[in-house]
């Protein structure tokens, strides 16, 4: 597993691109970027690869974002690992213990947020998560599984919820089909996902807590 190249996306290259420029002073410290359609045109990129790379050096406290005035540099010294790539080096136990953490959070605020976009977009991914059980397809049924729980966080309407989230259990598909040979597990839980998604669409906060909870103890036990 230590071998395992984990390949960059395009967003990634340039915030380490910005990294390194920050870092040799090319950019200092309090000094304003250039606008998005300069650094598309130095990089080379489009607008949602520019915004994705300054939202993660954003994240990690290396640059701040001042609403009418443009991004600034917000630290130059002790530029730690980000948190993406922290993520990627982390064994899938360290991955699954923080998505746990956060199952039942989500479903708390999912419950409370939800849109009526968003009930679609569940239901869409249960179903499906529901049907690749039945027919034992275990890699369709992990996928749909991660993206019921991502459509959660992202119902939860909290930014950094959901980015936490997603970037956790977008890692752990390999994990789970090491550890799970076929769907047993997944129709087993079918019930309490369907309860889940109840508790969301009647807006029981509280409830859906419980049944993120209990989901968590049978499907982790």
């Amino acid at each position: 597993m230590n071998n395992l190249i984990v390949k960059q996306s395009l967003a990634e290259v340039i915030a380490d691109k910005l990294k390194e420029q920050i870092s040799s002073g090319y950019y200092k410290l309090g000094e304003k970027l250039p606008t998005e359609p300069e650094l598309m045109k130095s990089f080379g990129v489009g607008r949602s690869t520019i915004r994705e790379a300054t939202k993660r050096l954003v994240q990690s406290g290396l640059l701040r974002i001042q609403q009418g005035a443009g991004t600034f540099v917000e630290q130059t010294e002790g530029i730690g690992e980000s948190l993406d790539h922290r993520i990627n080096r982390a064994n899938f136990q360290e991955l699954d213990e923080v998505r746990q953490l956060l199952e039942m959070k989500i479903a708390e605020k999912a419950a409370i947020n939800r849109s009526e976009m968003d009930i679609v977009v569940l239901k869409k991914h249960l179903a499906v998560r529901k049907q690749a059980g039945i027919d034992n397809l275990i890699e369709a049924c992990i996928e749909a599984d991660i993206q019921f729980h991502i459509a959660i966080a992202e119902a939860a309407k909290s930014e950094i919820l959901f980015d936490l989230y997603k970037a956790t259990a977008i890692h752990l598909r390999k994990w789970f089909l090491s550890i799970y040979p076929d769907t047993q597990i997944f129709i087993e839980t079918q019930d309490s996902h369907e309860r889940l998604l109840a508790d969301i669409i009647a807006c029981d906060s509280r409830q859906a807590w419980n049944t993120a909870a209990k989901i968590i103890g049978r499907v982790y036990q």
